[in-house]
């Protein structure tokens, strides 16, 4: 596989879902160099699962915008893919064909996709398991199936909505590590949205917290940890401490003289600016 990265720049991103919704997320800015594993932390409803999606070309913002490569991202491609929560799999399809559909739908001859289908089944570690039925497997064996066909179409991008959130604590940590050391090995993107503290430490290059209603990035840390990354690890530890007391404050801001929070107030020129984008 060809070593892949992107440039992601995100300027002044907002998004509403109609003009009579709450704003979602204000005045978004985020810069993400080449090959980054960048994890967004926030809790739920600040609007960081809705930003991936607009990232992932599946959601129009309400203003603002998003580019890859200098590149605006108007529409989902192969390029960019998302995994989310659930695997999304075809139960009735072994796991060979579950992650070569992509390539058989974008007429690769039947040779080469059984050969780029075997190369990222041992990256994730299932090459024992290709004509199993997905039914078959556990969850973690799903998700990793999902993992392999996000990876098949060689993206620069790969976005990750919680998707291990469902997992047993083992499971969970192995796909953890995993997944990192995959995006490493091949050079490219993550963006992963989670609210999960381990998680962020565990994964990230850089965590940007994300808080308010509407939702914004109030801090951002480098997690400069070496890999593999353990739990235990007295420096894993201590970056953990320090992430949660940054979230904790970021999410327990202080109130205005009005008594409502500070990440929640808008100028009214600043909602006029994006009602007209409605």
């Amino acid at each position: 596989m060809a070593i892949r990265g992107v440039h992601i720049k995100i300027n002044d991103l907002n998004h509403r879902y109609t003009s009579k919704s709450p704003i979602t997320f204000h005045r978004v800015n985020i810069d993400s160099p080449q090959g980054e594993s960048l994890v967004i932390i926030g809790r739920s409803g600040c609007g960081k699962s809705t930003l991936l999606h607009v990232l992932a070309g599946l959601m129009r913002p309400t203003g603002g915008t998003v580019s890859l490569n200098g590149e605006l991202v108007k529409a989902p491609s192969p390029r960019w893919v998302m995994m989310f929560q659930a695997p999304h799999l075809f139960p009735w399809m072994t796991v060979e064909h579950n992650v070569g559909i992509g390539l058989h739908f974008a007429h690769w001859p039947k040779k080469e996709i059984k050969e780029r289908v075997t190369e990222v089944l041992g990256l994730v570690h299932l090459e024992d398991y290709a004509d199993s039925n997905v039914q078959d497997l556990s969850g973690g064996q799903q998700q990793r199936v999902a993992l392999a066909r996000s990876l098949v179409m060689e993206p620069e991008l790969l976005l990750l909505d919680e998707p291990f959130s469902a997992l047993d604590t083992f499971t969970r940590t192995s796909l953890q590590k995993d997944v990192r050391s995959i995006a490493k090995r091949l050079g490219i993107n993550l963006v992963m949205a989670t609210h999960d503290i381990d998680e962020a430490v565990l994964m990230a290059d850089r965590t940007l917290v994300m808080a308010g209603a509407p939702g914004k990035i109030v801090h951002e840390l480098a997690v400069d940890l070496d890999d593999p990354r353990e739990r235990q690890d007295p420096a894993v530890q201590a970056m953990r401490a320090n992430l949660m007391q940054i979230f904790h404050d970021a999410t327990h801001s202080q109130t205005d003289g009005s008594g409502s929070k500070i990440d929640d107030v808008l100028s009214e020129t600043e909602v006029v600016s994006i009602n007209q984008h409605v």
